[in-house]
C-alpha cells in the first residue's frame, strides 16, 4: 500500500470517528444526517454525502442503530468509547414500587434519581451504567440508565396467573415493578392457576415491556405457612435444601472422636463447663468454663465448636458453607449454614458428650483484667445445658445448680461491661418481636423479647474472645506487618445522617453533642437512657442505628466504632457464620508460624459474607413482617393503640404498641381535612383547620386492610390520644 493510500484511509477513519462522536454527544436523541452535518459545521452537498456514507458504515458495524426511518442513535454498548465519560457513572439500582429508581454510585457521592420511564430494563439491585443529565440548580441530579452491567438477581417469587394462551408470574416484591410473561407451554404440569411459584427471567427483548420468564420451582398455595416461608427464602435466593453431595459428605463424618485426636489437644473435660442458649436452640456454638487458680485468679475458658476440624477447605461441605455464608433465622425455623448432622450433631457442644473445640483461655483477676491468654484446640465435656431463663432464675434468686460458678461468671461479665462502656462503647438497644404460633404456624399472639443479665453474661465473654483473638493477630510491633485476617469492622457515623438525626431529635425535645467522639458517645448513651420506657423509644433507637455505618467483614482493619474496639473479629459462632470458620483456620495457621494468607482471596470472601449477611437480615425482617401482617389479617375493624413512627407524602406510619406491627394511614383516608406533609418538622398538617399529626404522637387506629403477599397493613385514624 502506498503512503498516499494509507493517509487517505487514515483520514476516512478519522472522519467516521468524528461522525460517531457527534452522535455520542446526544446519546438519547435520534438524528438524521442533515442534523449531524449541521452539528459538524458541514454545509456543502459533497461533505453531507460523506456523512451519509459514514452513517451507513457505522450501521453495518453496529456502532449506530436506526431509531426510526432516516434517524439514528449511537449504540451505547458497542461505541461506549465515543461517549463523554464525565457524563456517565456506574452504580447499583435502588428501585421503588412506583418504578422510579435511585442509583447508588460505586464511588460514593450523591444518589442519582432516575424517572420510571428512563430505567430501561434495569431492576432492583442491578449494577448499571447511568447517563447524567445536566444539573438544574439545587435539584437532585437526574439521569437515565443506559446499560445493565450485572443483574442483582434473576429469580423472583410470585403468584401464577394462567390465561387461555399465556400466563403471568405476578411478583410479590414491591421493588419489582414488572410481572414475568410466561409462555403457557413452558409451565410445569404441577403448577396451577393461583399457586405461588419461583420464576426466572430467560429473555427481555428491547421491544417488550415485561421480561419473558419460566417457572423454575412450584412452592404451593398462598397462605400456607411452609409455602410463605420458603417463598421468602427463595425471594432472597437462599437454597431450600442441601445438595445430595453435601449431605452424603456430612453423613460420612464419624459421631465419635478418635483417641488419637484427643491426645493432640488440650484436655478440658475435667473442668466445669456449661452452655447457656435460647430454649429452642439446638446448635450450641459456645461454652464457658471456670476454674479458680491457686493464686486466687480465675481461668475462664471460651470454648467454640471446632467446625474447621470437620469442614475442610475444598470439600463439598466447605463450598456449600461458603456459598450460604450464614444461617438464616426466620420466625418459625432456622435454615442452617451446615447440614443438621454437623449443626445440631457432631459440632454442637451438647451436654454430657465429649466435643472438639477451639478455645480462648483467659487468666483474669477479680476485676476482670486479662492477665494471660491462650488459644488452641481442646476437647471439652459440658456439665449442663442451661436455657437463658434457667440461668436468669439463678441470677435473680441466687439459688440453684452451680449457683456459685454462675454468679462468679456474671460478676466478671459485669466488670467487663463496665470496662467496655468506660472506654466509649455505645449502649445500643434493639427490640425483638417474637410470635406464639399455633400448630399450623399461624401467629396467635406476640411478645417483646427482653435482653436480661443471662444474655449479657454470654455476650460479654463472646465479645472478649472476639476482641482478644483480633488483637493477637492485628496488634504487632512497629517494624512488623500484621498478617492477613478477617476483621469485623464498623465505621464512624455518616456526618450527613448524623446531622439529620440531631435535627430530628431537637424537634422531639432531645439534644446531642457531636463535636467530639467522646461527647457523641455520651450523647448516644444518655439519649437511650432518657427514652427508655417512652412511646418513642423504639423509633428513636431504630433511627439512631440507621445513622451508623453497617458493620461488615474486611481484611482492612479500621476498628469497631460502636464497641470502641481497635481490634475485633467474629470467632465465636462458626456453626452459623462462615467468617468465623475462616478466622479459626487463619488463627490456627498463624499460631503454627504459617505465612500470611492471600489478601485478595480473603477480601473476596469478606465481601461475599457481608453481602449474604445483609440478605439473611432482609429475609428475617420479611418473615417478621409477614407474620405481623398475618397476625392482623383476621383483626380487620379492630382498634389498637400506637405511635406515629414516620410521615411521608402518602401517609402516616403507625407502630402498634404491643406487637410492633407497622402500617400506614393514607392521607386520602384522613377525611376531616386536606393534609399536607411538613417534611422539615416530621408532621402532616390539615390545610383548613390546622390539625396536625407528628412523629411520636400517640394515636388509636382501626385495622383497615392487610395485603399478606406484599406484607402491607393499612390503618384508619380513630383519634389522637
Amino acid at each position: 500500500m502506498t503512503k498516499k493510500k494509507k493517509n487517505k484511509n487514515k483520514a476516512k477513519n478519522s472522519f467516521i470517528q468524528t461522525v460517531l462522536s457527534a452522535f455520542g454527544d446526544h446519546p438519547f436523541k435520534a438524528l438524521n444526517y442533515k442534523q449531524i452535518s449541521r452539528q459538524l459545521g458541514i454545509t456543502d452537498k459533497v461533505s453531507r454525502n460523506l456523512v451519509l456514507n459514514a452513517i451507513q458504515y457505522l450501521l453495518e458495524t453496529g456502532d449506530l442503530q436506526e431509531a426510526r426511518k432516516g434517524k439514528y442513535q449511537i449504540n451505547i454498548k458497542s461505541a461506549s468509547k465515543f461517549l463523554n465519560k464525565k457524563r456517565y457513572l456506574t452504580g447499583t439500582v435502588d428501585m421503588k414500587s412506583t418504578g422510579k429508581a435511585y442509583i447508588i454510585p460505586d464511588n460514593g457521592g450523591e444518589d442519582i434519581l432516575v424517572a420510571a420511564n428512563k430505567t430501561g430494563h434495569a431492576l432492583n439491585g442491578d449494577k448499571v451504567n447511568v447517563y447524567l443529565f445536566p444539573k438544574r440548580g439545587d435539584k437532585k441530579t437526574e439521569g437515565q440508565i443506559v446499560e445493565v452491567l450485572e443483574r442483582g438477581k434473576n429469580s423472583f417469587v410470585g403468584t401464577l396467573q394462567i390465561f387461555e394462551k399465556f400466563a403471568f408470574l405476578v411478583t410479590d416484591a414491591a421493588d419489582m415493578p414488572y410481572d414475568l410473561f410466561v409462555p403457557k407451554e413452558t409451565i410445569p404440569s404441577d403448577a396451577e392457576n393461583g399457586m405461588k411459584v419461583v420464576g426466572e427471567i430467560v429473555d427481555w427483548p428491547e421491544s417488550m415491556k415485561n421480561p419473558i420468564g419460566k417457572v423454575s420451582h412450584v412452592l404451593g398455595w398462598p397462605g400456607d405457612n411452609n409455602v410463605e416461608m420458603e417463598a421468602i427464602l427463595a425471594d432472597h435466593e437462599f437454597p431450600l435444601a442441601f445438595p445430595k453431595a453435601v449431605l452424603k459428605e456430612a453423613e460420612k463424618i464419624p459421631d465419635t472422636i478418635p483417641a488419637k485426636e484427643i491426645k493432640e489437644r488440650k484436655d478440658y473435660r475435667d473442668v466445669w463447663t456449661i452452655t447457656i442458649d435460647p430454649s429452642d436452640a439446638k446448635d450450641f456454638d459456645d461454652a464457658l468454663s471456670l476454674k479458680v487458680l491457686d493464686n486466687g485468679n480465675y481461668e475462664v475458658g471460651v470454648h467454640i465448636a471446632d467446625v474447621a476440624h470437620y469442614v475442610r477447605p475444598g470439600t463439598a461441605l466447605d463450598q456449600e458453607a461458603y456459598s450460604r455464608a450464614t444461617s438464616v433465622y426466620l420466625v418459625d425455623r432456622v435454615i442452617p449454614m451446615l447440614p443438621e448432622k454437623l449443626s445440631n450433631g457432631v459440632c454442637s457442644l451438647r451436654p454430657h458428650e465429649d466435643k472438639l473445640a477451639f478455645s480462648a483461655i483467659f487468666e483474669m483477676d477479680k476485676d476482670a483484667n486479662v492477665l494471660h491468654r491462650w488459644f488452641g484446640r481442646t476437647v471439652i465435656h459440658s456439665d449442663r445445658r442451661f436455657t437463658y431463663d434457667e440461668a436468669q432464675m439463678i441470677l435473680d434468686t441466687k439459688e440453684g445448680e452451680f449457683v456459685d460458678d454462675i454468679l462468679t461468671l456474671n460478676d466478671l461479665a459485669e466488670k467487663l461491661r463496665v470496662h467496655r462502656f468506660s472506654k466509649g462503647a455505645i449502649n445500643f438497644h434493639s427490640t425483638e418481636v417474637k410470635f406464639i404460633l399455633d400448630e399450623k404456624g399461624k401467629p396467635i399472639d406476640t411478645y417483646i423479647k427482653e435482653q436480661k443479665e443471662a444474655n449479657t453474661l454470654i455476650e460479654d465473654f463472646m465479645l472478649l474472645a472476639n476482641r482478644e483473638v483480633a488483637e493477637y493477630i492485628g496488634k504487632t510491633k512497629d517494624d512488623q506487618t500484621a498478617k492477613t485476617f478477617v476483621y469485623r469492622i464498623h465505621d464512624e457515623p455518616n456526618p450527613e445522617k448524623l446531622n439529620t438525626f440531631v435535627q430530628f431529635l431537637s424537634r422531639l425535645g432531645y439534644s446531642m453533642m457531636i463535636n467530639s467522639r467522646k461527647n457523641l458517645i455520651n450523647s448516644y448513651n444518655n439519649l437511650f437512657d432518657k427514652v427508655r420506657g417512652k412511646g418513642e423509644q423504639n423509633m428513636i433507637e431504630t433511627i439512631a442505628v440507621r445513622t451508623m455505618a453497617k458493620a461488615e467483614y474486611s481484611p482492612d482493619n479500621i476498628g469497631h466504632y460502636g464497641l470502641s474496639f481497635k481490634y475485633y473479629t467474629h470467632f465465636t459462632s462458626p456453626i452459623r457464620r462462615y467468617p468465623d470458620v475462616m478466622v479459626h483456620r487463619l488463627l490456627w495457621d498463624y499460631l503454627h508460624g504459617k505465612p500470611s494468607a492471600n489478601l485478595e482471596a480473603v477480601a473476596d470472601a469478606c465481601r461475599h459474607s457481608s453481602d449474604m449477611e445483609r440478605k439473611a437480615a432482609e429475609a428475617e425482617r420479611d418473615s417478621v413482617k409477614y407474620k405481623q401482617a398475618e397476625y392482623l389479617a383476621d383483626k380487620i375493624g379492630q382498634m389498637f393503640e400506637g405511635t406515629i413512627s414516620g410521615v411521608s407524602k402518602y401517609g402516616i406510619y403507625v407502630e402498634l404498641e404491643n406487637n410492633k406491627c407497622e402500617g400506614m394511614i393514607r392521607l386520602r383516608d384522613l377525611d376531616d381535612d386536606f393534609y399536607y406533609l411538613d417534611e422539615e418538622n416530621y408532621r402532616v398538617v390539615g390545610q383548613k383547620f390546622g390539625n396536625e399529626y407528628k412523629l411520636g404522637d400517640k394515636v388509636i387506629i382501626k385495622v383497615h386492610h392487610v395485603d399478606l403477599q406484599r406484607k402491607l397493613m393499612d390503618f384508619l385514624m380513630v383519634k389522637a390520644k
